[in-house]
């Protein structure tokens, strides 16, 4: 990180990938935390998170899953908007990882 460059904060308060390089691929541990905290109260939600699963769970990254967890802190109602894609996500260069997985769970 350059000093012009200001800090983000990318903690998520899940101590099994807190403080780790986005890159590195999520273990095995931190993806049972992920899908635990992914569950929803909408049926609609839940299809396009269990899709999201099925698809790129043997290829996520923490990065992804701080996305992920950005995602889960929203109402119902409003990640259903964003999936749908009736809304799009309010300052997404502030959240680049939401950003990706929204793509992702949206395809």
């Amino acid at each position: 990180m350059d000093a012009d460059s200001p800090f983000r904060d990318t903690s998520v308060g899940d101590p099994t990938i807190d403080g780790l390089d986005g890159q590195l691929p999520l273990d095995a541990r931190a993806l049972s935390k992920l899908r635990w905290r992914s569950r929803r109260g909408l049926l609609e939600n839940d299809l396009f998170i269990q899709r999201f699963f099925e698809r790129h769970v043997s290829r996520l990254t923490v990065g992804q899953a701080r996305g992920m967890y950005a995602l889960m802190d929203l109402s119902d109602n409003d990640l259903l908007d964003l999936l749908l894609q009736r809304k799009e996500l309010s300052n997404p260069s502030e959240r680049p990882e939401a950003l990706e997985v929204l793509t992702m769970l949206r395809h």
